[in-house]
């Protein structure tokens, strides 16, 4: 694996695994080999079987710059800019899939700068927990492009169209509590209580029904698109799917028992 993403477990608790963009020196900034490297980490991250919670977070001052601008920099004049820019795309996009279908908790954990393409990474996550000194920008627009990473499909969600048009084609920055207030994300914490708190969430979730957790993430990434009566049957269908689990067992046995269940994503 390349040592520009890296992939941990936690000592303490395996079942929590961390994914760390690790270019410091430019703010993470997406090169060719980070984005090969974010893809292939999150495509293998998916198929992780004794994964319960992935937190993702950046090295050094920022979480996640964007595109490497002196790469598209030095390749402008390029013949071969189109389609290089399109594959490192496509296989930006694989990533942000990989999240997305990920059968348990996805945590970004934000600090600094969150720009462009690092936006929709924090977006594709499903729960985010910010640093009160971070702040975002979807930046694209600053150096002529239309964004890519899934911005023009998440914002619009989360945030409504006309504030999603402001945020793409002004470009100016967004503090963590206007981040918050927007909905972006779920949490803003002191910057030094940022680690402590993204691991006890993920402590939390990792307790928790993860195959539940994994239904209900499908659920909500089909509502947008699915018919009511779709999404209602689909519904019946991953509830029925949960009622034979372990987890199911364990959690209406200890409601009746009155005790805290002890779940094991099973």
């Amino acid at each position: 694996m390349s040592q520009t993403v890296i992939v941990e477990r936690n000592p303490d608790n395996p079942a929590i695994a961390t994914l760390t963009f690790n270019r410091p020196a430019v703010y993470n900034a997406m090169s060719d080999e980070l984005i090969y490297a974010f893809r292939d980490a999150a495509v293998a991250l998916t198929a992780a079987t004794d994964v319960r919670v992935l937190i993702v977070k950046g090295a050094g001052k920022a979480f996640l710059a964007g595109g490497d601008v002196s790469m598209f920099h030095a390749r402008r004049d390029n013949p071969d800019l189109v389609p290089s820019v399109k594959l490192m795309a496509t296989t930006l996009h694989e990533g942000i899939v990989a999240l997305r279908q990920m059968p348990f908790p996805v945590i970004a954990q934000i600090h600094g700068a969150c720009a462009g393409a690092g936006v929709s990474v924090a977006m594709a996550c499903d729960l985010a927990i910010a640093s009160d000194q971070a702040t975002f920008n979807t930046a694209y627009a600053k150096i002529g492009l239309s964004p890519d990473g899934g911005s023009t499909w998440f914002l619009p969600r989360m945030v409504g169209m006309k504030k999603a048009t402001e945020l793409i084609m002004l470009c100016e920055s967004a503090s963590a509590a206007d981040a918050l207030a927007m909905g972006l994300v779920n949490r803003v914490v002191m910057a030094d209580a940022l680690e402590s708190e993204v691991m006890a969430l993920a402590t939390r979730l990792c307790a928790g029904a993860t195959r539940a957790y994994a239904s209900a993430k499908r659920l909500l990434n089909q509502s947008f698109e699915t018919p009511i009566r779709q999404q209602l049957d689909d519904e019946i269908s991953r509830f029925a799917e949960c009622a034979t689990t372990a987890d199911f067992k364990e959690g209406v046995t200890a409601f009746v028992e009155k005790r805290k269940p002890t779940f094991h994503g099973k």
